[in-house]
């Protein structure tokens, strides 16, 4: 089983030290220590279990040590900052574990640029050594780029020439978008094995500054020091490891709960809604409830790859989930409550990008209210019963934005702004099934009568479909609207990558992925397609 909790105390690839506004985030990979065995992860390469650190240590920081300002990315190892993704790693892995680790490192990656949006964490990437592939990439998510100007240290894309793949966390988009390359220089970047260095990267704006190696630890230390800037220095909240209890057919957590279909190829997930407004620290529901429905998600994801439907349920008071909505928003400027909100962004948008169909049963007992309502918007299909109710809060119209940058509500209303005006009319009425339908914030409705038999059928349908043609028809559907750097690298790199992670010229027995290392080139179909 792969599990994504862990804490500093068990890092085996990362060193994070603080001083004062300033912490240092230091890629040590320990070659031993592979998730899955069989290979070394040399160089500082990484697999899952490296940026499964790296998330953690990303999310400590936000939450534990809010005082922090700007966050410096560099490595213990000398002449390498990062070789990136490890080939051996890549080679071995199934195509559904290559494709989730992709997903998983750049959802990590779109973290710290989150941080740096919102939490007023900046990230400056100090590259001492090559820079490669994956490695460059994670410096492309800082703000600010330093390379040391010692002839030897580069930074590079070579995944084409070298592997017969793209850059697999979202380095192609971030060149264009974000650095604002040029299009042929970025081509010839990105066929070059031997990367670029010097002058021609900051020329190339692949880079932002370049310090000779006499003046480095100085510069670097006043870099960090500057985009610190002065700021409050508010005292952290200690995350505390979820408790958690997975059986064979069910995951239990406080707040929620996962049983594991199998035979029917589903799993439900039950959300439990709080008991009050009151807990303290981790105990807050919100939070512990982000933060137990993310943990599920991922284990989904990565442990029960044929369960390809989530069922989403709640039980609860709706009143007790707006009172905490109201939390929320009253205090929306204190940091705690903006972390806890960006990390209910974070967690929803992760439901978004997870390649199962989502179907959302608004019952009877229900607590589908404010923040609990964004499952309902997320689904593919939502179902209510005759006799609940759903009740929309602000926190529907802003809190919680999608990859396009938009509201699911907004998605949802796409061209009918007078739908979404007459949805924020509603905001705190109990909406019966009927009104619900009326406003277009669900599916379809069910009597008392038929709920069992319309749910049954709809889960067999659905189960019933290609998995491969369901996963292509939500990455398309659930992302209406304007398209972002976001969108762009989950809905054309990413998938683009999928596709050729299946491609003989990758991963054939004598595709680059198996050759790689071995001394023979690869011997590639020359067929486009």
């Amino acid at each position: 089983m792969i599990d994504f909790q862990t804490d500093p105390s068990r890092y085996h690839h990362w060193k994070l030290s603080f001083d004062g506004p300033v912490a240092t985030l230091t890629m040590d990979v320990d070659p031993d220590a592979p998730l899955l065995g069989g290979y070394e992860l040399k160089l500082n390469s990484y697999d899952l279990g490296v940026d499964i650190e790296l998330a953690d240590a990303v999310q400590r920081m936000r939450f534990e040590h809010p005082e922090v300002r700007a966050v410096l990315l560099r490595s213990a190892r000398d002449n390498v900052f990062c070789a990136g993704a490890n080939i051996r790693m890549l080679g071995k892995a199934s195509h559904g574990h290559k494709v989730n680790f992709c997903k998983f490192t750049n959802e990590t990656r779109l973290a710290i640029e989150d941080a740096s949006a919102h939490s007023g964490q900046r990230y400056l990437a100090a590259i001492s050594g090559s820079a490669a592939g994956g490695g460059y990439e994670l410096a492309l998510t800082a703000d600010h780029i330093m390379l040391i100007d010692d002839r030897r240290s580069t930074v590079s894309l070579p995944e084409l020439p070298l592997l017969a793949v793209l850059p697999g966390t979202g380095g192609l988009t971030r060149l264009t978008d974000k650095r604002r390359v040029r299009r042929d220089r970025a081509d010839v970047f990105c066929t070059t094995e031997e990367g670029v260095r010097g002058k021609r990267a900051v020329e190339w704006r692949l880079v932002d500054e370049l310090v000779p190696p006499s003046a480095w630890e100085e510069r670097v230390r006043e870099r960090a020091l500057t985009m610190a800037g002065d700021g409050p220095a508010p005292t952290g909240l200690r995350l505390h490891p979820l408790r958690r209890t997975i059986g064979d057919a069910r995951i239990d957590y406080d707040f929620v709960a996962v049983d594991l279909h199998r035979t029917e190829r589903r799993a439900t997930i039950t959300i439990r809604g709080p008991a009050g407004i009151d807990g303290e620290g981790c105990d807050f529901w919100p939070l512990a409830m982000a933060r137990q429905l993310d943990d599920a998600i991922l284990h989904l994801r990565l442990n029960e790859p044929s369960l390809g439907l989530l069922v989403f349920r709640t039980k609860g008071d709706p009143a007790r989930v707006l009172a905490i909505d109201a939390v929320l928003e009253a205090r929306r400027d204190e940091w705690l409550i903006r972390e806890i909100r960006l990390l209910l962004k974070r967690v929803f948008k992760r439901i978004d990008m997870t390649a199962r169909s989502l179907v959302t049963l608004i019952e009877p007992g229900s607590c589908f209210a404010g923040t609990l309502c964004e499952l309902a918007f997320a689904a593919d299909r939502c179902v209510m019963h005759e006799a609940a109710t759903m009740t929309l809060s602000s926190m529907n119209f802003g809190a919680y934005p999608m990859g396009n940058g938009l509201t699911r509500l907004q998605t949802r209303f796409l061209g009918e702004p007078e739908s979404l005006d007459a949805a924020h009319a509603t905001i705190g009425s109990a909406l019966d099934a009927d009104a619900a339908d009326e406003h277009g914030l669900v599916t379809t409705t069910s009597d008392a009568i038929d709920w069992e038999d319309d749910v049954r059928m709809l889960l067999q349908e659905r189960a019933s479909f290609s998995a491969d043609a369901l996963t292509g028809l939500e990455a398309n559907l659930r992302f209406a609207g304007p398209e972002t750097m976001e969108t762009r690298i989950f809905g054309r790199l990413t998938a683009w990558q999928n596709w050729i992670f299946q491609r003989p010229n990758a991963v054939g027995e004598t595709g680059s992925l198996k050759r790689y290392g071995s001394g023979q080139r690869p011997d590639f179909d020359v067929e486009r397609v």
